[in-house]
């Protein structure tokens, strides 16, 4: 049985385009390609690439969450449920509901288990697709963000390198006056 398989009634329904189109700058990175002539445009990057990564993040919260934790996911031992990291971010993760273990092993275990009923495994696949890919791009932003932020801070470290020596000039000249 395949996702493709429209007889099959469905629990979990994937996000279509429509729901990442309701997010600001969803349909591309805008800006990513431009000359960056300073520090205040990256940091207007890196700003929007964070603030797209909480509006995915908030999509995975509103979309996905609600529907695995419901009728009948939540009959199984195994969850999805979203992990904060140290980094500021929040992943999608498999989890036992005692929370004694996490990662996708829990969910190939449950797909393997024949306590697991064959009707459920096409939407436990359609899940498991839909937290790669949503983990994937939250990562993806996050990362991108981070790479901006850093280099507007190296574009303003190179920025004082040079004014220094600018004034460092000026007062070789006012001296030689």
């Amino acid at each position: 049985m395949s996702d493709q398989d429209d007889s099959a009634p469905r629990h979990f329904q994937a996000l279509q385009q429509t729901d990442f189109l309701r997010l600001e700058h969803a349909a591309y990175l805008k800006g990513l390609l431009k000359p960056f002539k300073g520090k205040g445009a990256l940091e207007d990057w890196a700003n929007q690439c964070f603030a797209l990564r909480d509006d995915m993040i908030g999509l995975a919260q509103r979309r996905v969450l609600p529907q695995t934790s419901g009728y009948p996911f939540h009959l199984l031992d195994v969850e999805l449920a979203q992990q904060n990291t140290g980094a500021g971010t929040t992943f999608l993760r498999w989890r036992k509901q005692d929370r004694s273990a996490m990662g996708v092993a829990l969910w190939q275990a449950l797909m393997a288990s024949a306590a697991t009923p064959v009707t459920m495994l096409d939407d436990l696949h359609a899940i498991e697709r839909q937290r790669i890919v949503v983990n994937m791009q939250i990562s993806l932003l996050h990362t991108l963000g981070r790479q901006a932020r850093e280099c507007a801070n190296k574009l303003a470290q190179a920025e004082d390198v040079y004014l220094r020596r600018l004034r460092s000039m000026s007062e070789t000249d006012r001296d030689q006056r």
